[in-house]
C-alpha cells in the first residue's frame, strides 16, 4: 500500500466536516459558487453524506458527521473509498482529529496479492498536532495483520509465518528461533505437536525476543492456526469458509509487537507464536486422546475443533516459566463470543482490576472496541474430564468463551498479570476505516496501554 499521509503542501484539497448543527454556519464561509452548488443540490448534512464541491483553487469536500453523542470517530475512513485522486486536507477539526486521520489510512487498505487493483491515490496532509510518524506506524501494522489474515493457507501456512516473523525481527534486531515437526515432543511441546501433526507443513513454536534483559517484561502469545478444518470433528463448509483466519491472533500479536519494537518502548518483549495446519489425515488426533501438557496437566480431548487452547496452553506455560510481568493471549477461540458480542466487541479476561480499568479506557480512546466478560469460576467444573485432569471444552455446551478463558487460565500462575482476548479477526462487511476481510483486533488498544506504561 502507498503511503497516505503527506507533509504539507499547497496543492490540497479542504474536506469541511458539518453536523446538522454546524452546516448552515460552514456553508456560509464557502465562496459564493460553492454555496450555489450547495443549494442546486440539495445535500443534506446526514451521517457520512459527502459532497464533491467545485471551488475556484479546485475541489472541496464536504463531509457529514454524526451530531448526537454517539459519534463514530472512524466515520472519515470512508472518505478514501469515495474521494477522486488527490491530495486533502482537514480544513476543520473532525470529532477526533487524530482518530479520523488513522481511519482515513486505514480506509485507504486493499488486500492487492492476487488481483491487479487500480491504485487511487487519495492522500491526507498530516493535520496539525497529530503525529503523523505514530500513526503511520500504527496503519502499517494493521496492514501487516490484514494482509497475513486475508492470504490463504495455500501461501500461508506454519512454515511461511515463521519466515514473516523473522523479516520482522530482522527489521527490528530481533532474535528469533523455531522448535520444528518432533522437536516438539523432544521439548516438551506436546500439544502443539499433537494439533499440528497431521498437516503437510510440520508444526512449530516460534519466538521472537527484544529489548533489554532488565526492562520489564512483557510477553505475547498468538494463536496461529494457519487454517482450521475443525479436525476429525470436520466443521461443516460454512463454518470452514473463512478459516484461513484463524491464525488471526497471531497477525494481531505481531502487529502489535511491531508497534512496541517501532516505537522503542522500554520492555523486554517476548512473542511465542504456536504455528499449526489443523489437518485431516491418519496421523490426526482424535476425541477422547489424553495428552501430557508443558504444564503436566493431562488433557483430554472432547473436541479436536477447540485446538486453538491447545496450542495457547502450551505456549503459555512457557511464557509463564519466566513470570512475565504482564502476559497477553490473543486468539480466534470461540464462537460463543461471537454470538453474544458480534464481530466488532472481543471480549477480554484477566482477574487483574486495575489492568482490566485500564484496557477498558485505552480500548475506549482508540476506538478498538474490547469488552469485559467474567473469569467465572463457578464454570470451572465444567472442564471435568472422568480420564484426564481436564477436558479442552465444557460439558454442557454453555459459557464457551468463559470457559475457554477458564482452561486457559490453568496454565498460568506465575505471571504477575495476565490477559486473554478472543478475537474474530475478520470485518463481515465494510465500515469505515474497516474493509471487509481481515481485521487486526486488540493491537492498538494495547499499544496504547503499554505506550502510557512503558514510553
Amino acid at each position: 500500500m502507498q503511503p497516505v499521509l503527506v507533509a504539507r503542501n499547497k496543492a490540497t484539497q479542504p474536506i469541511w466536516f458539518v453536523t446538522p448543527k454546524s452546516f448552515a454556519k460552514t456553508v456560509a464561509a464557502l465562496d459564493k459558487r460553492a454555496q450555489a452548488f450547495v443549494k442546486a443540490s440539495g445535500y443534506e448534512p446526514k451521517s457520512g453524506r459527502h459532497l464533491i464541491l467545485p471551488g475556484t483553487n479546485g475541489l472541496g469536500v464536504l463531509f457529514a458527521l454524526e451530531g448526537g453523542n454517539d459519534r463514530n470517530p472512524f466515520l472519515p475512513g470512508s472518505l478514501p473509498g469515495v474521494l477522486p485522486a488527490g491530495v486533502y486536507r482537514f480544513a476543520n477539526a473532525p470529532h477526533d482529529t487524530r482518530l479520523a486521520t488513522l481511519a482515513f489510512v486505514l480506509g485507504a487498505y486493499r488486500f492487492s496479492r492476487y488481483r491487479k487493483v487500480k491504485e487511487k491515490p487519495v492522500r491526507l496532509v498530516v493535520p496539525d498536532g497529530v503525529d503523523g510518524d505514530d500513526v503511520s506506524r500504527i496503519a502499517e501494522a494493521v496492514t501487516l495483520a490484514r494482509d497475513l489474515i486475508n492470504t490463504p493457507a495455500n501461501d500461508l501456512g506454519p512454515a511461511e509465518l515463521e519466515a514473516v516473523v523473522r523479516a520482522l525481527g530482522k527489521r527490528h534486531s530481533a532474535k528469533v528461533r523455531s522448535i520444528v515437526g518432533d522437536d516438539l515432543l523432544k521439548q516438551n511441546f506436546p500439544l502443539i505437536h499433537a494439533v499440528g501433526r497431521a498437516a503437510a507443513g510440520a508444526p512449530r513454536l516460534i519466538e521472537l525476543r527484544w529489548g533489554k534483559a532488565g526492562d520489564p517484561k512483557v510477553t505475547l502469545v498468538g494463536k496461529g492456526v494457519c487454517f482450521d478444518t475443525g479436525g476429525l470433528d470436520i466443521k461443516p463448509d460454512s463454518a470452514m469458509l473463512i478459516m484461513k483466519k484463524d491464525m488471526g491472533g497471531a497477525a494481531s500479536v505481531m502487529a502489535l509487537a511491531h508497534m512496541i519494537m517501532d516505537r522503542g518502548l522500554k520492555v523486554s518483549l517476548r512473542v511465542l507464536i504456536p504455528a499449526v495446519e489443523n489437518s485431516i489425515a491418519g496421523g490426526a488426533f482424535r476425541p477422547l486422546d489424553v495428552y501430557r501438557s508443558r504444564k503436566g496437566l493431562s488433557v483430554e480431548v472432547g473436541n479436536t475443533d477447540a485446538e486453538g487452547r491447545l496450542i495457547l496452553a502450551d505456549a503459555l506455560a512457557l511464557a509463564d516459566e519466566e513470570a512475565p510481568d504482564l502476559l497477553i493471549d490473543v486468539g480466534t477461540l470461540t464462537g460463543a463470543a461471537r454470538v453474544a458480542l458480534g464481530p466488532e466487541l472481543p471480549p477480554f479476561y484477566t482477574d487483574d482490576e486495575a489492568l482490566a480499568a485500564e484496557v477498558a479506557r485505552c480500548a475506549a480512546a482508540e476506538n478498538d472496541p474490547l469488552w469485559r466478560l467474567p473469569l467465572w469460576r463457578r464454570y470451572d467444573s465444567m472442564l471435568d474430564s472422568k480420564t484426564a485432569d481436564l477436558n479442552n471444552v465444557a460439558t454442557g455446551g454453555f459459557a464457551g468463551s468463559i470457559v475457554c478463558a477458564l482452561f486457559l487460565k490453568r496454565f498460568v500462575a506465575a505471571a504477575k498479570s495476565w490477559l486473554h482476548f478472543d478475537i474474530y479477526a475478520w470485518t463481515p462487511s465494510a465500515k469505515p476505516g474497516r474493509p471487509e476481510g481481515g481485521e487486526c483486533q486488540a493491537a492498538r488498544a494495547l499499544y496504547a496501554l503499554l505506550a502510557r506504561r512503558y514510553g
